[in-house]
C-alpha cells in the first residue's frame, strides 16, 4: 500500500515537471517570436523612412543628412518612436523647405499616429497607401503643392482627429468615403481647387470643432445638416460660389466664435436675434454677398465681437448705435457699400456710441445713404477712418489717424497739431476745399502727405519745408497757384514729388535738381515757364514728366 502511494507521488511530480518544462519552452518561444517580430517591424520602419528620403530632391537645411546608418532611426531629425518598441509614432518635418513627393512606403509605418509636413513644397498626389495607417490621428499636409484627388483610402484612417490639407492644389469633390471619419475634430481643406457641393454627411461629425472649407469652388447651398454639429467653434466657407440662404439650424450652434461666409452669392436677412443665438462670436464676416434687411440690434449680446465685416451687401435702415456701443472689444467695423441711412440729418449719430472705443482700428461707412455731418465725438477713435461728410474740428484729437476718405469742407488746423504722426496722412480723393493750413509744417515726423484729387486752393505752404522727414509729397489734382516755395529745398529725403494738374506758374527752381533722393517728379499740366534744369532728376527722362507746360524750354532732349 505504501509502495503504491510512493508511485503515485512520483507520477504527479513527473507530470508537474513535464508541464513546467513545456510552459517554459512555450514562453521562450513566444518571447523569441515577439522579439523577432519587433526586429522585423523595426527594419520595416527603417526601410520605409529611407525610401521616404529617396524621394526628397531639395533639402536646403540638410535635414536628411541625419537619416543615415550611423545612428538609430529613432534619433533621426523629425522622427519620434515609442520608447520601448522603437516603432515610429510621429513624422514631423514641418517648415523644412523640402521638395519632393511622398513615397508609397509611408504606408509601412503602421504604428504612425501623426504626420506633419506643413509648409514645404511636396508635390504629386497623396499616396493611397496612407489609408494603411489605421492608427493615424493627426495628418497635416498644408501649405504644399499636392495635386490630384483627395485619396478615398483615407476613409480607413478612422482614428483621425485632425485632417489639414489647406493651401494645396487638390481637385474634384470631397469623396463620400470620408464620411467614415467620425472622430474628426478639425477639418481644414481651404485654399484648394475643390469642386462640387459641401457634403451633408459632414453634419455627422459630432466631435468637430473647426470646419474650414473656404477658397475653393464649391457650389450649391450650405447643407442644413451642418447645424447638427453642436460643438462647432469655427465655421468658414468664404470665397466659394455658394448660393441660397444660410440654414437656420447653423444659427443655433451657440459655440461658434468665427463665422465667415464672405464672398459668395448668399442672400436673405440675418436673424434679428443673431447676437443672442451666437453669443460667443468673435469674428463675423458676411461681406460681398447679397444680404438685405437691417443690422441686427441683438449683436450687443455678442460682447466678445472684434471683427464685424458686412460690406458690399444690401443692408438698409439705420445703424443700431446703442447696440454697437456695447461691443467694447470691436477692432474692425466695415459697412462699406450698402444702403444704410436715409439721407437725413442724424444718420451718423450712432458714431457717438463708439466714442469711447479704444480698440477700434478700422471704421468704414463709405458709399451708403448717410446724411448729415460727422459728429465731433469721433475724436476719441483711432487709426483708419473711412467716413463721409464734412470734417469736424475735433478730428485733430485723433492721435493715430492715418486715412480719411469721402470728406468735404476744409482741413481743420487742429488736424495739423498731430505732431506725433510718423508715417502717412492720406486725404486723397475727397472733396476738401480752402487753402492748406500753414500748420502743416508742424508734422515734422511725417513721411508721406497725400492730398491729391481734392479742391485745395491758394499757395503751397512754405512751412512744408519744415517737414524734413517727408519722402513722398503728392499735391496733384488741386487748385494750388503761385510758385514752388524755395523752402522745399530742405526736403533732402524726398523721393517722390507730384504737383501736377494745378495752377502753378513761374520758373522751375534749380534746387529741385539738387534733391539727391528724388526718383520721381511730375510737374505736368501747370503753367511753368523758362528753361528746364538739367541736373539731378532732370537728367533722367524716365523719372520726370512736364507735359502740358507750353512755356518751358531747354532741358535734355
Amino acid at each position: 500500500m505504501m509502495e503504491h502511494s510512493r508511485t503515485n507521488r512520483k507520477l504527479v511530480l513527473f507530470k508537474f515537471l513535464h508541464g513546467f518544462i513545456l510552459l517554459c519552452m512555450s514562453t521562450c518561444l513566444e518571447s523569441t517570436t515577439l522579439r523577432s517580430l519587433t526586429l522585423l517591424g523595426n527594419e520595416s520602419d527603417r526601410l520605409a523612412l529611407l525610401d521616404f528620403k529617396k524621394r526628397i530632391t531639395v533639402d536646403p537645411f540638410n535635414v536628411m543628412s541625419s537619416w543615415n546608418h550611423s545612428i538609430h532611426f529613432c534619433n533621426w531629425v523629425g522622427v519620434s518612436c515609442h520608447h520601448s518598441t522603437k516603432r515610429v509614432l510621429m513624422l514631423n518635418l514641418k517648415s523644412k523647405k523640402l521638395v519632393g513627393c511622398i513615397s508609397p512606403s509611408v504606408g509601412n509605418l503602421t504604428y504612425l499616429t501623426g504626420i506633419n509636413l506643413r509648409d514645404n513644397n511636396f508635390h504629386g498626389e497623396i499616396p493611397p497607401e496612407m489609408g494603411l495607417l489605421q492608427s493615424l490621428q493627426y495628418l497635416n499636409l498644408s501649405h504644399n503643392s499636392f495635386g490630384g484627388k483627395i485619396p478615398t483610402n483615407l476613409s480607413q484612417c478612422i482614428q483621425l482627429k485632425l485632417l489639414n490639407l489647406q493651401a494645396n492644389r487638390m481637385m474634384e469633390s470631397i469623396p463620400n468615403q470620408l464620411s467614415s471619419l467620425l472622430n474628426l475634430k478639425y477639418l481644414r481643406l481651404d485654399g484648394n481647387n475643390l469642386t462640387g457641393t459641401i457634403p451633408p454627411w459632414i453634419g455627422n461629425f459630432s466631435l468637430l470643432s473647426s470646419l474650414i472649407l473656404g477658397k475653393n469652388n464649391f457650389q450649391g447651398s450650405i447643407p442644413n445638416e451642418l447645424g447638427h454639429i453642436a460643438g462647432l467653434e469655427v465655421f468658414v466657407v468664404e470665397k466659394n460660389d455658394l448660393s441660397g440662404m444660410i440654414p437656420s439650424p447653423i444659427y443655433n450652434i451657440s459655440s461658434i466664435s468665427t463665422f465667415s461666409v464672405a464672398v459668395n452669392q448668399l442672400n436673405g436677412e440675418l436673424p434679428t436675434n443673431l447676437g443672442t443665438m451666437l453669443p460667443n462670436l468673435v469674428d463675423l464676416y458676411c461681406d460681398v454677398n447679397k444680404f438685405t434687411g437691417n443690422i441686427p440690434i441683438s449683436l450687443s449680446n455678442a460682447s466678445r465681437l472684434q471683427m464685424l465685416e458686412l460690406s458690399q451687401n444690401g443692408f438698409s435702415g439705420t445703424v443700431p448705435g446703442e447696440s454697437l456701443g456695447n461691443l467694447h472689444s470691436l477692432v474692425w467695423l466695415n459697412f462699406y457699400r450698402n444702403q444704410l441711412g436715409n439721407r437725413k440729418v442724424g444718420d451718423l449719430n450712432f458714431l457717438s456710441f463708439l466714442a469711447n472705443y479704444t480698440s477700434l482700428q478700422y471704421l468704414s461707412l463709405f458709399d451708403n445713404n448717410f446724411g448729415g455731418e460727422i459728429p465731433g465725438s469721433i475724436a476719441n477713435l483711432s487709426t483708419q477712418l473711412n467716413l463721409s461728410g464734412s470734417v469736424p474740428h475735433e478730428i485733430g484729437k485723433l492721435e493715430k489717424l492715418e486715412e480719411l476718405n469721402n470728406l468735404t469742407g476744409t482741413i481743420p488746423k487742429m488736424l495739423m497739431e498731430l505732431s506725433t504722426l510718423s508715417s502717412s496722412l492720406d486725404l486723397s480723393d475727397n472733396y476738401l476745399t480752402s487753402p492748406m493750413p500753414f500748420e502743416v509744417g508742424d508734422l515734422v515726423h511725417l513721411t508721406e502727405l497725400n492730398v491729391l484729387r481734392n479742391n485745395l486752393l491758394g499757395e503751397i505752404p512754405s512751412t512744408l519745408g519744415s517737414c524734413t522727414s517727408l519722402e513722398r509729397l503728392c499735391l496733384q489734382g488741386n487748385k494750388f497757384e503761385g510758385t514752388i516755395p524755395q523752402s522745399l529745398k530742405n526736403l533732402k529725403g524726398l523721393e517722390k514729388l507730384d504737383i501736377s494738374s494745378n495752377n502753378l506758374s513761374g520758373p522751375i527752381p534749380e534746387f529741385i535738381g539738387k534733391l539727391g533722393a528724388l526718383k520721381y517728379l511730375n510737374l505736368s499740366y501747370n503753367d511753368f515757364e523758362g528753361e528746364l534744369p538739367k541736373d539731378g532728376i532732370f537728367a533722367n527722362a524716365s523719372g520726370v514728366s512736364i507735359l502740358g507746360n507750353h512755356r518751358l524750354c531747354g532741358g535734355i532732349p
